[in-house]
């Protein structure tokens, strides 16, 4: 608003004019009224503003003002005016007050977001170490890299499953190495103990007819081993009709189990412990790119000195490959992993499972099937059809041989590893078996029952000469 308070000291009449801002002078006062300045006003007197607010709270403001003696006073340029104080708080922003809530919940939650992505990344590759393994060789890999490797363990890189779990392949991130990783599945009767013997034992072992152990790794709950990857998978696909894998011909049978028989005779007597496997098999058997045999799955693995007692708390493996006294004594030995060495020859050779569950005949069970063939001196009938003839009859003939020895019902019968491999490599004559009416399994059950005595004739020529040639050294 604008005000004009007009004196004129000859009429002493005061007059008051009011008027909103930018509307010029009215010419009729607000306010008029007649009085004599001079009686009130004293040498020297002072212009001021003073104001009262009323029962009503209330601000009043001069924002500028001019002054004319004997003259109108100067007119006020408005456009230089000082603005009005703001009274109360300042009137905020429609839009700020849509932003910001927006704002601050975004925030909030891409702040709870990624704490929680950090808390569940933390615990999706969380790992578990140890003490004891920084005695240990073999390379800790981290859950993450294998993660990776394998997509997220799908499926689709599921390669089979073996004496711990599940296997997939994978291609690790920084040096694109295909590799086989096992995984450790919660259900599997196998635990921690067997784990750290695997990790003890294969990570210190080199030798080319075995599948290498390259790392591992440790989760709360899961267990991971990390071996080599092989290219063309198990033998167990190649002997019993998997579509899309070729028959194998008779020569790469052959070198199958000389691989793993070398295999073998490695862990038995060639490194610094002696390594049962516990679990010979022809799906334990993995093939290169050269389709050389390797050894693989350690999960039943048993160490101990040479010379000392191996105790076992349990029997384990897989049915059809175990030797008749660990029904018996529950030991695991070298002769128990040769029976099972044993049964894998006849499994290669005549291309049928140990146990034949569909079969009606004497075939149901390989041993017994191959032995009445022996007894009938027809052993080359039990060779696997689909070489169609193509074969060597002097090897078919020795590795069926050999297979019946290695498998003989009878633990100080059978050869050494070391014996084996003279037997292979045509070092040594091969032991003749005196014909029984008795089958093998019948003798296995006989000496399980306590007929040793009985069963431990009529095998061998001059009986005691050969057991005793076949128990004295490797």
């Amino acid at each position: 608003m604008q005000v004009w308070v007009d004196y004129n000291g000859e009429s002493t009449q005061i007059n008051v004019t009011l008027a909103p801002l930018k509307v010029a002078k009215p010419s009729k006062p607000l306010l008029s009224a007649t009085y004599n300045l001079s009686t009130v006003l004293k040498d020297p007197s002072y212009i001021g503003f003073s104001a009262s607010s009323g029962p009503i709270n209330s601000l009043y403001c001069v924002l500028g003002f001019s002054f004319g003696i004997n003259q109108p006073a100067p007119l006020i340029d408005i456009s230089i005016l000082p603005k009005l104080p703001r009274v109360g708080p300042k009137p905020r922003s429609k839009v700020l007050e849509i932003i910001l809530p927006v704002v601050t919940a975004t925030f909030i939650l891409l702040v709870g977001t990624t704490i929680v992505l950090l808390v569940w990344r933390r615990i999706k590759y969380a790992e578990i170490h140890e003490d004891w393994e920084a005695e240990f060789g073999p390379h800790r890999f981290l859950y993450k890299d294998l993660f990776h490797a394998t997509d997220g363990f799908k499926n689709k890189n599921l390669l089979g499953l073996g004496g711990f779990g599940k296997v997939y392949k994978g291609v690790l991130p920084v040096s694109k190495l295909e590799v086989a990783v096992k995984r450790v599945s919660r259900e599997s009767k196998q635990g921690i103990k067997e784990f750290i013997a695997e990790i003890v034992s294969i990570g210190r072992l080199r030798h080319r007819n075995l599948v290498q152990l390259l790392g591992y790794c440790r989760r709360k709950g899961e267990l991971l081993l990390v071996y080599e990857y092989m290219s063309n998978g198990s033998l167990d696909k190649y002997l019993h009709c998997v579509e899309d894998k070729p028959t194998l011909v008779w020569t790469q049978r052959f070198q199958i189990i000389k691989d793993v028989a070398t295999g073998l005779f490695y862990l038995h007597e060639r490194w610094e412990k002696v390594v049962i496997h516990r679990d010979i098999k022809a799906s334990n058997v993995l093939l290169d790119s050269e389709m050389n045999g390797r050894l693989g799955d350690f999960g039943l693995a048993r160490l101990y000195d040479h010379g000392i007692d191996p105790q076992t708390t349990h029997v384990v493996g897989t049915m059809g490959y175990l030797a008749p006294e660990l029904a018996r004594t529950g030991k695991a030995t070298t002769q128990t992993d040769v029976y099972a060495f044993g049964i894998f020859i006849l499994e290669v050779t005549c291309g049928q499972r140990p146990i034949n569950t569909h079969a009606d005949d004497s075939s149901q069970i390989l041993i017994d099937w191959v032995v009445e063939h022996w007894h009938k001196r027809s052993l080359t009938y039990t060779l696997d059809s689909r070489l169609h003839g193509n074969y060597n009859a002097d090897e078919v003939s020795l590795v069926l041989n050999l297979g019946l020895l290695c498998a003989h019902p009878l633990c100080n019968a059978r050869p050494s590893m070391r014996q084996v491999i003279q037997y292979l490599n045509g070092e040594m004559p091969l032991p003749e078996l005196v014909p029984t009416n008795v089958s093998y399994s019948a003798l296995g059950l006989m000496q399980n029952e306590g007929f040793d005595e009985y069963t431990s004739l009529p095998f061998t020529v001059g009986s005691i000469g050969m057991t005793s040639s076949l128990s004295n050294g490797r």
